[in-house]
Order: C-alpha cells, then sequence, then structure tokens
C-alpha cells in the first residue's frame, strides 16, 4: 500500500518533516506531496541582520524546490481549502490532492492592516518591519539615513515570530548608533504589551536589566491601538502615547487563510488547533501541525519548529502503521539572543521549566546559558550553515535531543525559587 502525505507549507517546518518522512520511506511506499505559493524559502533569522548592513538579502534566499530530497513532488499554488471530511485538499490552481495524513507547515503572515493607521502615511517611510524580507530591506536604507531622533520598536501583540528578535533589534539598534557614533542622539524605546521585556519571568528579568544598561526605554502594557505615521505616534487603547522618527514595528501575526475556509481545522486566529504533546490535531487523527501553524503554548520559532519535527514525523509513521502516538514532546526551545558588540544570550526552555542560567546542552556544556558571551555569538552566526546543511535536510544534531536537558539547570532553578 502506496501512502499519500500531503504537507502544506516549504518553509521551516514543511521542509524539514518532508525530508525526514523521505528518509523514512526510502521504499518509495509513500507519496509525499509539499505545496507553497511560491518558490523562495527565507531563512528568517537573518532578516533581523539585515537592516544593520550584516546580511545580504539574495544570501538568505534559496529555491525551496532545492531544499527538498528527491522523490519529494514539490506543487506550486496556493492553498484554497481543506475538506477534512473528504480527505482533501483543494488548490488555486484548480488541483485537488487526496491525502491520507496532512501536515500544515504553513506558519504565519504578517496583518499590519489590523492596526489603525499602520499601513497609511508612513509605511515604509517612518514605519518599517524587519520581519519581512522587503520590510527589512526598506529599514536598512532607512537606518543609514536616520541621523538622530526617536526610534521605537514596537510589538503590537503576540504571539509572534521569535518573541526575542524585537529585542536583539533593539539592542543591535544601540551597537549599531555606537558604533556610527551617534548613540547620545539616538532615544531607543522599547514598546511591549507584556509586563515585562519578554514572556518567562527569569528572563525577562535579565532582557530587561540589559535594556536599562543600554540606556534603552522600556514601555510596558502598552497595547497599541493606532499608528498615527504622520504625526509619529503610537496611540495606545488606553490613549497612551510615544512619539517616535522611526518606528520598527511588528504587526499582528495571523495564520494561513486557507484555515478559516476549512471548517473545524483552525481557532479564531487562523491557528491549527493542535495536541501539545504529539502535534496531531484536535479536529481529525490524520492531521497534524508543526511550527507557527499550530496553536501551541510555546514561541513561535525554528528552534521549536526543528524539536517538533522529530516527533511528528516519527507519529506519521505511527499513524499509518496503526500504533500508538509518541506523545513526548515537552515544548522544548532554544534560542541565541544577540546583544550587540559580538556578543549573545542562549536561552533553553520548555512548557515547564523557565530559561534558567546553567549550560548548553546540558552540565559541563560548552556555551552559558542566560549570560552574554562571544561564543553564544559566534553559536547565533554558525546557525545558519547548520540551518541549510543539518537541519533542512532532516538530519540530528549531535548532543541535541528533541526533549530538554534539564541538567546542570534544575540545581540552579532550586536556587532561584528558595
Amino acid at each position: 500500500m502506496t501512502h499519500r502525505i500531503v504537507i502544506l507549507g516549504a518553509g521551516t517546518g514543511g521542509t524539514m518533516v518532508a525530508n525526514r518522512l523521505r528518509r523514512m520511506y526510502r521504499d518509495e511506499k509513500a507519496i509525499i506531496t509539499v505545496v507553497d505559493q511560491d518558490d523562495r524559502h527565507v531563512y528568517q533569522p537573518g532578516l533581523l541582520f539585515v537592516p544593520f548592513g550584516l546580511a545580504n538579502p539574495e544570501d538568505i534566499v534559496k529555491p525551496r524546490e532545492r531544499q527538498l530530497h528527491d522523490g519529494i513532488v514539490f506543487h506550486e499554488a496556493g492553498i484554497e481549502s481543506v475538506e477534512l471530511a473528504a480527505d482533501q485538499v483543494r488548490l488555486t490552481d484548480g488541483a485537488v490532492l487526496g491525502y491520507d495524513v496532512l501536515i500544515v507547515a504553513t506558519g504565519v503572515q504578517l496583518l499590519p492592516e489590523e492596526t489603525e493607521g499602520m499601513t497609511g502615511p508612513g509605511w515604509m517611510d517612518t514605519v518599517f518591519t524587519f520581519y519581512s524580507l522587503e520590510g527589512a530591506t526598506a529599514l536598512h536604507r532607512a537606518l543609514e539615513a536616520f541621523v538622530g531622533g526617536r526610534l521605537v520598536v514596537n510589538v503590537v501583540d503576540m504571539p509572534i515570530k521569535c518573541p526575542v528578535a524585537p529585542l536583539e533589534f533593539a539592542f543591535l539598534a544601540d551597537w549599531y548608533f555606537q558604533d556610527r557614533g551617534i548613540r547620545d542622539q539616538v532615544q531607543i524605546t522599547y514598546v511591549t504589551p507584556l509586563d515585562g521585556a519578554f514572556t518567562k519571568p527569569v528572563a525577562s528579568k535579565t532582557l530587561g536589566s540589559l535594556l536599562t544598561e543600554k540606556g534603552i526605554e522600556l514601555v510596558t502594557e502598552f497595547n497599541t491601538g493606532e499608528v498615527d505615521g504622520a504625526g509619529g505616534r503610537l496611540v495606545g487603547y488606553d490613549e497612551r502615547e510615544v512619539a517616535f522618527d522611526l518606528l520598527v514595528t511588528v504587526p499582528v501575526h495571523g495564520g494561513a487563510d486557507f484555515v478559516s475556509r476549512s471548517p473545524g481545522l483552525g481557532d479564531e486566529l487562523n491557528f491549527v488547533t493542535t495536541d501539545p504533546h504529539s502535534l496531531q490535531s484536535t479536529a481529525t487523527p490524520n492531521v497534524f501541525a508543526i511550527g507557527d501553524a499550530a496553536n501551541l503554548p510555546i514561541s513561535k520559532a525554528g528552534s521549536v519548529t526543528h524539536f517538533e519535527a522529530d516527533v511528528l514525523a516519527e507519529n506519521v509513521r505511527r499513524f499509518l502503521a496503526g500504533e500508538e502516538l509518541d506523545s513526548s514532546y515537552d515544548g522544548h526551545a532554544n534560542c541565541f539572543i544577540e546583544t550587540g558588540f559580538h556578543k549573545a544570550l542562549l536561552i533553553d526552555f520548555n512548557y515547564d521549566t523557565e530559561p534558567l542560567p546553567g549550560r548548553f546542552p546540558g552540565r559541563g556544556g560548552p556555551m552559558p546559558l542566560l549570560k552574554e558571551s562571544r561564543l553564544n555569538h559566534l553559536g547565533k552566526l554558525m546557525f545558519q550553515w547548520v540551518y541549510w546543511h543539518v537541519l533542512l535536510p532532516g538530519r540530528d544534531l549531535p548532543g541535541v535531543g528533541s526533549a530538554m536537558n534539564v541538567a546542570g539547570k534544575s540545581e540552579v532553578e532550586q536556587e532561584t525559587s528558595s
């Protein structure tokens, strides 16, 4: 029997799991089809560096189809809807794909139009986002021309891709303007809807201290209601205002539009409702979700997707073999946080364990957690090579498993909580 596996999305999650499944089904007892609306795979962590001239746009984009192993079918088309009862996907080019297993890996989309005024006067002039290649490239030009004033980094709402990226932007901006010799002419303000710098208390304290140390103002619990580009104002729903000369915003995120046209598949934000441990959709047993497309209570980030892919590929195999699913995914995530001046922090956490001081990947590991180091910065730079040559092809990282290694962190956790 030949299994039909359809994967919607050829980004990080879709590519990783497609390649892992192809390695599992070397005997060609599975037809694996990956669908995406374009053939442009963007290394999204690289977007952070483009505005500062630390990465070239052409170096972080590759064809999607070339990242897929031989034998995987790539279908370039948009997605109209998923018909759960019929086990089929309708595409915008008229094609209909039947499946035995469906994996949704369509990530998120930016919704700047959801915030009043954001795409009005000032958009791509004094109001930018680096969360898209086009926005990051335009922001690079704007930063080069910026000679002083009020730079505001604003997160409109959660969830967002890579929640630490806006903080990284603020840290790198501090370094960038110091390097240009105009830091004393630039006021940097970080505006967030959270009650601190980050979602996790221990990490939030460390990151908040770094903001203070670098002279970056922190404005918390700010729920953005309007962007007044012409007047240079962020206006909150509580009528508080933050003035800016240059706004770097992270717009509202939402799931893919086709989810709303697929009854039962997702929630009100178009994220696929998913079991947090098996990654099986709650809608129907033969549907799974991975990465940013899922409504999991964990960061929307590539490292999360990497750890999910291991469990999800195994669960697809088990499902097709009629075996019990693996429910071991623990929400493991880790992330390098650039802090400027050739240094970075590293955080490692899961559903139940906070980012804590210690060593990575475990006791005696080479990388310090929640502490700035040059080694962490080099790790962040090296990750781009690892991404293209290890993670996307579906290979394992030696010494780093899908489950979080708590060794070297538990003793610190007890000290912190005592």
